[in-house]
């Protein structure tokens, strides 16, 4: 009985393992890659669109950047500008303090409005700044 029954199963083993190695017809070929064709496809379009996201995001941050380093730049050349003007006007001030009357007052108002030139000059070279 036991003869009979390794038998049967030894049977039913070759069968199933031949099955397993059964070629497909040509037709199930035919769906099967144009299926695997159209998913390759479809994620490499996927990862295509990926990509283009990713590199006009990387570039919109790259021209940010640039635009805050430029920002930044103008700014501190502004203050740059100011400041310089501002100890020029010290220094004339003070030389008019040697003058007397109206010598003196002529003086301080030609500093003052060497001043103010500077600043209006240094506001329309940085307007984002000034």
């Amino acid at each position: 009985m036991n003869t009979k029954l390794l038998g049967i199963f030894a049977a039913a083993t070759f069968f199933a393992l031949a099955g397993c190695n059964k070629a497909e017809s040509p037709n199930e070929v035919r769906h099967d890659v144009a299926e695997a064709q159209q998913d390759a496809n479809k994620d490499l379009t996927d990862e295509q669109n990926k990509q283009s996201e990713k590199v006009a995001e990387a570039n919109k941050d790259a021209a940010d950047a640039e635009h805050d380093a430029a920002k930044e730049k103008a700014g501190s050349a502004y203050d740059v500008a100011i400041t310089r003007a501002e100890g020029e006007h010290k220094v004339a001030i003070e030389k008019c303090e040697a003058m007397t009357g109206a010598a003196q007052k002529s003086c301080k108002e030609q500093a003052d409005a060497a001043l103010d030139a500077a600043k209006a000059d240094a506001k329309a070279k940085y307007p984002e700044r000034g």
